[in-house]
């Protein structure tokens, strides 16, 4: 009996991941250019005590699925998987660089992955959505949903920061 509820568990996971992954709304087609809509991310603003209405107004459909909601894109729909320029990839929500390009990697998962973050700039807590307990991190200033961290990432770290692209903007050294 045992046996049939950790096998009935994990598939049941198994499925819930992937009609999220299947039914969530797609990116924009502005990926990898910064948002300009609404305030400068310059101005004072206490991104902790903007309402929904205010995110809704600052981010796309899709971002604020993600952003707000925890939601997933699909996999291989981000135009941030094939970025391989010299910059930071910040969150959109309010532009905070959360990973340097030179910790970019493919992890054929069909999502942009990193092996390290900009330290103070990522937070953490645990997901229990899928039954089986992750990690799931966000940007530590706004609070925006980035992703989900695995220990199957390459050396130096072993971790694998899988984000949603969606949720990020890429910033290139140059500009």
């Amino acid at each position: 009996m045992t046996q049939y509820l950790t096998r009935r568990t994990l598939g049941l996971g198994v499925a819930a991941l992937a009609l999220s992954a299947c039914t969530k709304a797609s990116i924009n087609a502005n990926a990898t250019t910064p948002r300009q809509k609404g305030s400068s991310v310059n101005d004072n603003i206490d991104w902790a005590s903007l309402s929904p209405t205010d995110w809704k107004e600052r981010l796309t459909p899709a971002e604020f699925n993600v952003l707000r909601r925890e939601g997933t894109e699909r996999p291989w729909s981000s135009p941030l998987n094939d970025e391989k320029r010299d910059g930071v990839f910040a969150c959109r929500g309010c532009e905070l660089p959360l990973f340097n390009a030179d910790t970019k990697y493919d992890s054929r998962t069909g999502w942009p992955s990193f092996f390290d973050v900009i330290e103070g700039n990522v937070a953490t807590k645990v997901d229990n959505k899928l039954f089986l307990p992750r990690t799931e991190y966000h940007c530590a200033r706004c609070g925006g949903h980035q992703g989900h961290v695995f220990t199957d990432g390459p050396r130096p770290t072993g971790l694998r920061y899988c984000n949603n692209g969606v949720a990020l903007i890429f910033i290139p050294k140059d500009a």
